[in-house]
C-alpha cells in the first residue's frame, strides 16, 4: 500500500491558520485562506527563509528544521511577531502581527514536509479581553486539527459521542473495495477478519469506558482483492470541560511491517526446534510454530516407504503429530493410523508444491487426510485445507494439513508461503529425528533377533523382557540370555554395552554370541567366572572390545528339586532374590569383579547361592532401577519393594509388574527371571 498522504486542500476554509511546507529548504506549496489573512498573499514556491524573512520570523524557520529532522511535532506558545498585510488600527501594533504555532511531519503530493497550524495571537497581546472572546474557539480548533496532523494516515476519520463517523480522509473504499458506513454496525464489521471483530468492539469500548483514553489496535481487513491485510487503528478522544465531544482517529496499513515481524518469530519458533529425540516430537513443535498465527490446527502425516518398513506404496501417511488452537474440539489420538493419499494430497506431495482446497462446512475432500482426521474437521467446522509437502534433503518426507476451522476464512497466497518456509526451517531437527528413527528401527530387528525366547526348563519356570527405552536411538546394548548346556545345567546371562545406537546392539551381538560359545563348547566344566574371563580375552583379541556389564550364571537342579545358582558379575547391578517367604536381597560380594573389556588379565570370581522351591532369581539391566539425578539406592528399594508384593504372580507377570511400578522407561530394560518350582 502506498504512504499515506496529506490532502491538504481539506483545510482551505479551517479556522485555523495553516499551511504546508515540502524538502529540506522548507519550500512553501500549500497556504488557506486564513494564513493570508494573517499574513498576507505570501508566494508559494519560496522557501520559508524568504517567506517569513523579516527579523523576528528566526525561530519559525528553526522549528520547520527541527521537525524535519527527527520527526518529533513541536507546539510553540511563546507569541512569534511577522510583518502585517497592512497596518492594524491600533496604533501601538500597526504593521505587525502575532501569533502561536505547532509544527507536524507531514507526507503530501509534494513529498515530506512539515505542515504549520497557527493562530493569530494579536488581539490577545494588545487586548487581554479581546484575547479572551476569541482564544477559547480558535483553542478548540488548533486541538482539532493538532490531533489531525497527529494521525494522519492513509484513511482518517470523526467519530461522534453517539457512533456517527465520517471520513475525513478517504480510503476505505478503495482499501476494501466496500463504501464507507456511518456506523460500525454488522454490516461494517463484515469487512473485520471473523477472529478479530469481537476484541475491536472491546477495544473501542475499553477506551470510551469512565475517562475516555487513547484506543490503538490492529485488527486484519479484508481488501478488495479479497485478502486479509492487517491494520491499526489509533483514535483520539477530545475532551472539553471534561467532556468527550468527538473522536479523531486514523487507520494505517501495516500488514509488510507485521508479516516481518511474524516471520522472524515463526522461523525463531521453527529455528528451537533442534532436540527432539523422535520424529514425532520434532514434527509436532513444527507443527506447533504455525499455530495460531498463521492457521487454526496442523497435523503431519509421515510417508511411508519400502526401506523404512511400511507400506510398498510410498504414498501412504501416517499421522504422526497434531496442533490446534483452543477453542477446537479435543484432537483425535496419535494411533499412527495409515490411509492412502487421495488425489490432492498425492498431487501436492508430487508436484512439492502447496495446495489449497476449499469447501463447505462438514464436505472434507475425500483422501485429503484419514478418515479419523476428517470427523474431526467436521466437528470444528473447518472450510479450508492447505496441503503442504516437508521435504528433507530434496526428498518429500511428510505432508503437513493446514485448517482454517469455525468461520477462519481460507490462508492467503502470503500465509501459504510463510508457512511453507516455516515449516522448512526444521529440516536440520527433522532430518536428525528421522535418522534416530531409521538407526532405532536398524537395531530393534537386530536385537530382537538376537533376544530368543527362553527355552522350557524341568523343574523350573523362567520368562524374559526387552523393553527400548524412550530417549535418544531408543535401541541400546542390553540383552539377555538363557540355554541349556550340554550336562543338562542351565545358563543364565543379562548384559549392557555402553551406548545407544546401532553399534551398541551390534557389539552386544556380538558379546552374546562369544559368550554362548565360550560357555557351551567346552573341554571341562567352565565356572561362571572363568566363562568371563574367556569372553573378555577373546574380546580383547578379536577387537570387539567396548565397556560392557554382565551377570553369568549356571543353575543346576539337585536330587531334591533344589537348585544352586554359581554366578560371576563384571561390574553389573546385583541378581535379586525373592525367596518364597522373607524379604528380597541383593546377591552381593564383598569385592565387585570389574566390568569387561577393562583389564582381561584381572582374574574373576565365582559365587553361589542355593535357590528352594518358590523362590525367584532376577537379572536386570540398570534402566529397570536407574532414573537421571536420583541416588540408585532409591531405585534399588523401590525393586526390592514390587518384587515382594508380586511374588506370587507368576514370572511373566512378575516382569511385567516390576517394569510398571519401578521402571523410568527412558533407559533400555532387559530383564529375565528364574523360578523354581
Amino acid at each position: 500500500m502506498p504512504e499515506p498522504q496529506l490532502t491538504p486542500e481539506v483545510f482551505d476554509r479551517a479556522i485555523a491558520v495553516i499551511a504546508l511546507t515540502a524538502g529540506r529548504n522548507h519550500r512553501l506549496v500549500y497556504a488557506n485562506e486564513a494564513f493570508r489573512d494573517l499574513f498576507g498573499d505570501r508566494p508559494l514556491g519560496l522557501p520559508a527563509r524568504e517567506v517569513f524573512g523579516e527579523a523576528g520570523a528566526e525561530r519559525l524557520v528553526e522549528t520547520l528544521d527541527l521537525v524535519l529532522a527527527d520527526g518529533t511535532a513541536r507546539q510553540v506558545t511563546s507569541h512569534l511577531t511577522v510583518d502585517a498585510p497592512e497596518a492594524a488600527e491600533d496604533p501601538d501594533a500597526a504593521g505587525h502581527r502575532h501569533f502561536v504555532h505547532s509544527c507536524s511531519p507531514a507526507v503530501s503530493r509534494f513529498g515530506a514536509g512539515v505542515l504549520i497550524a497557527a493562530i493569530d495571537t494579536t488581539e490577545q497581546v494588545h487586548s487581554a479581553h479581546q484575547a479572551q472572546l476569541l482564544s477559547i474557539e480558535r483553542l478548540h480548533a488548533l486541538e482539532r486539527y493538532e490531533a489531525l496532523v497527529s494521525a494522519v494516515s492513509q484513511m482518517v476519520w470523526l467519530v461522534q459521542p453517539d457512533g456517527v463517523m465520517t471520513e475525513l480522509v478517504p480510503g476505505w473504499q478503495e482499501f476494501t473495495g466496500r463504501p464507507w458506513r456511518e456506523t460500525m454496525d454488522e454490516g461494517w464489521l463484515e469487512a473485520i477478519h471473523p477472529r478479530d471483530r469481537a476484541r475491536l468492539v472491546e477495544a473501542w469500548a475499553e477506551a470510551a469506558a469512565d475517562r475516555p483514553s487513547m484506543m490503538e489496535h490492529t485488527f486484519r481487513v479484508a481488501t478488495a482483492t479479497g485478502d486479509f491485510r492487517h491494520v491499526k487503528a489509533r483514535a483520539v478522544p477530545i475532551l472539553r470541560d471534561d467532556r468527550l465531544v468527538e473522536w479523531i482517529g486514523a487507520t494505517t496499513d501495516i500488514e509488510d511491517h507485521w508479516r516481518a515481524r511474524l516471520r522472524e518469530r515463526l522461523l525463531a519458533r521453527a529455528g528451537e526446534v533442534t532436540e527432539a529425540e523422535r520424529p514425532e516430537d520434532a514434527f509436532a513443535a513444527t507443527a506447533a510454530a504455525v499455530v495460531p498465527e498463521l492457521t487454526d490446527a496442523c497435523a503431519v502425516f509421515l510417508l511411508a516407504r519400502p526401506d523404512e518398513g511400511g507400506s510398498d506404496d510410498p504414498l501412504v501417511g501416517i499421522r504422526i503429530a497434531s496442533v490446534a488452537r483452543p477453542g477446537l474440539p479435543t484432537l483425535p489420538p496419535l494411533v499412527r493410523q495409515s490411509y492412502r493419499l487421495g488425489v490432492q494430497a498425492r498431487q501436492a506431495v508430487t508436484e512439492r508444491w502447496p495446495l489449497l482446497l476449499t469447501f463447505p462446512a462438514g464436505e472434507v475432500p475425500s483422501g485429503a487426510v484419514p478418515e479419523m482426521s476428517a470427523r474431526w474437521l467436521v466437528a470444528a467446522a473447518a472450510t479450508s485445507l492447505t496441503l503442504l509437502p516437508i521435504e528433507v534433503d530434496g526428498t518429500v518426507v511428510a505432508l503437513a494439513a493446514a485448517a482454517g476451522c469455525g468461520g477462519s476464512p481460507p490462508p492467503g497466497r502470503a500465509d501459504i508461503e510463510l508457512m511453507r518456509e516455516v515449516l522448512q526451517k526444521a529440516q536440520g531437527p527433522l532430518r536428525q529425528a528421522l535418522e534416530l528413527q531409521r538407526t532405532r528401527h536398524a537395531a530393534l530387528v537386530l536385537q530382537r533377533a538376537l533376544l530368543t525366547a527362553p527355552p522350557k526348563v524341568e523343574g523350573a519356570d523362567l520368562a524374559a523382557r526387552y523393553l527400548p527405552g524412550s530417549r535418544t536411538a531408543e535401541v541400546g546394548g542390553d540383552w539377555y540370555d538363557a540355554f541349556t548346556l550340554p550336562d543338562g545345567s542351565l545358563a543364565l546371562t543379562i548384559g549392557d554395552v555402553a551406548g545407544h545406537d546401532l553399534a551398541a546392539a551390534t557389539t552386544m551381538g556380538q558379546l552374546r554370541s562369544m559368550l554362548r560359545s565360550v560357555a557351551y563348547t567346552r573341554t571341562h566344566r567352565r565356572s561362571p567366572a572363568e566363562a568371563l574371563a574367556q569372553l573378555d580375552a577373546a574380546a580383547e583379541g578379536l577387537g570387539v572390545a567396548a565397556f560392557a556389564t554382565a551377570v553369568h550364571a549356571h543353575l543346576r537342579r539337585g536330587a531334591d528339586g533344589s537348585w544352586e545358582a554359581a554366578w560371576s558379575n563384571a561390574g553389573h547391578p546385583p541378581p535379586l532374590l525373592v525367596p518364597a517367604e522373607g524379604e528380597p536381597r541383593l546377591l552381593e560380594s564383598a569385592e565387585a569383579d570389574v566390568p569387561l573389556c577393562v583389564d582381561p588379565l584381572r582374574s574373576r570370581q565365582t559365587h553361589r547361592q542355593s535357590i528352594g522351591p518358590g523362590d525367584t532369581l532376577v537379572l536386570y539391566t540398570d534402566g529397570l532401577v536407574e532414573v537421571p539425578g536420583e541416588d540408585l539406592a532409591d531405585g534399588i528399594a523401590r525393586l526390592r519393594e514390587a518384587a515382594a508384593r508380586a511374588r506370587a504372580l507368576p514370572v511373566g507377570e512378575l516382569c511385567d509388574r516390576l517394569i510398571t511400578e519401578v521402571a523410568d522407561v527412558r533407559d533400555d530394560i532387559a530383564l529375565i527371571a528364574f523360578r523354581a518350582r
